[in-house]
This record gives structure tokens, sequence and C-alpha cells, in this order.
């Protein structure tokens, strides 16, 4: 589904912003920050559920990204949301987290020493830095914590696997499946990339009577309604060619 913006919500005065959640509820919450659920018309603010996993969420945002450039209209930034598990107590269930960096966590080798990242195999990339400035602004914007949030491809089931993420990234508030995927293929389109979650469940321990997905959804929706001022003034201020300013003023 792609969300057109509407009634002046969430515009960026020309350039065009690509949403990538995991699946369609999260698709639909952030699309409630629209008040719309669905639409064919493509605006400057667009909504795809991309998949789950950092593969297919690559995948469908490269493919996303191709697309719009192929039609000369690129998107200027991408936005990895949805929900997601939170390390406690710093984020707690029903808080927003926003990236100041994606880090994949599990991708790499096990070797008699623990685990060792691709990086210090001698190749890839573990990690992608979101603007500084933008990530400060959005989160002052939704009262959301900033710090790592880690991508995995299998959710941690367990206090020890939590106790062990946190050790080797101690900077880290949430995990979940896509942010790293969507940054690579954002990065390989040398387009900026944001993520945004809102806290489900705990990272630990998989307790379903635990979680809080429409809580979570809600506080998704409640975000990226307040987006809007965030990133028209990032926008301004990256790209100032193509807004000129009244010499007037």
């Amino acid at each position: 589904m792609v969300v057109p913006a509407e009634e002046g919500l969430l515009t960026t005065s020309g350039v065009r912003v690509l949403v990538a959640t995991a699946v369609p509820v999260e698709r639909d919450a952030v699309a409630r920050a629209f008040d719309a659920t669905d639409g064919n018309v493509t605006g400057p603010f667009d909504v795809i559920a991309a998949g789950v996993g950092p593969a297919a969420s690559a995948a469908s945002v490269a493919s996303a990204l191709t697309t719009a450039a192929l039609r000369g209209t690129p998107y200027g930034l991408v936005v990895s949301a949805g929900i997601a598990g939170g390390f406690q107590p710093e984020a707690p269930v029903g808080s927003l987290v926003v990236a100041d960096e994606i880090t994949v966590a599990d991708l790499g080798a096990e070797t008699p020493d623990g685990f060792v990242p691709v990086t210090a195999l001698g190749f890839g990339a573990v990690t992608h830095r979101p603007p500084e400035t933008l990530v400060r602004d959005v989160t002052a914007a939704t009262g959301a914590r900033s710090g790592a949030v880690l991508t995995v491809s299998t959710v941690t089931g367990s206090a020890e696997r939590a106790a062990e993420l946190r050790a080797r990234h101690p900077g880290a508030l949430a995990e979940a499946m896509e942010g790293f995927g969507v940054a690579e293929a954002a990065a390989a389109h040398g387009v900026p990339v944001l993520e945004i979650r809102a806290v489900s469940n705990p990272v630990g321990p998989r307790d379903r009577a635990a979680w809080r997905i429409g809580d979570a959804l809600t506080a998704l929706t409640e975000a990226f309604g307040k987006l809007g001022p965030v990133l028209e003034s990032w926008n301004l201020h990256e790209h100032p060619r193509e807004h000129p300013r009244d010499p007037a003023r």
C-alpha cells in the first residue's frame, strides 16, 4: 500500500519520504497518522510493508528506491518503522526509540572466543548512522529515547541472549528485524535513513501475555503524527537550494 500525504500532514516540500514497515498492521499504524488507510497516489510520503527480516526489507526498499529514481521522483529519506523489543529498564513497553545507530547484531562468525562481527573478518559493514540532527529533533518532538537499535534475524528468547547482546552493544535500546536491511538499501542509493520503533515487549524470555502490541502501534501512530514540522525543518537545512527564501525576510 502506498499512502499519499493528505491535508498538509507530514509533507516535506518536494523531498519524498519512504517509510518501510515489516507487516501490514505496522504500515496501517503509520498510515493512521495521515488520517488515511489506503490509496495508490504517489505523494511526498509513502508507506510500504516491506516484509519481515533484513533480506526481505532490503529487497523491497531497494526496489522502491530504484523505481522512484527511474521515474524521476527519487526519495530523499527512508524511514524503517514498526514495533520492537526493548532492553529493560531503559526502553520500557510502550516507549519510543529513535536509532542513533542501526547495527546488525548477528552478522559475523562464531569463534572459540565468542562472536566476531563481519567487519572484524575484513569485509562488510555492521552499522549505519542516521543524520545526527534529525535523530535529535525527532527524539525531542516525539519524547522518544535515542540509542542503538539492533537488527537480528532471530528474535531474542532468553535472558542469557539478551545479556549477551547488551554486553556486546551497551548502548542498545531495542531489537527488531528490518532496520539494517532498510539502511543497506538506502546507503546503496545514497539516501539517508532513520529508524523509529515503538516497544511492544521486553527483550528476553518470550512472554506473550506481557506483550502490548496495541499500545505500541498506538505510540507509533502518535509519533508519526508529530513528524511533519521536524522533517520540514530538516529538509530545509539539508536541501536549501530547493527552498529559496524570500529575500525580504
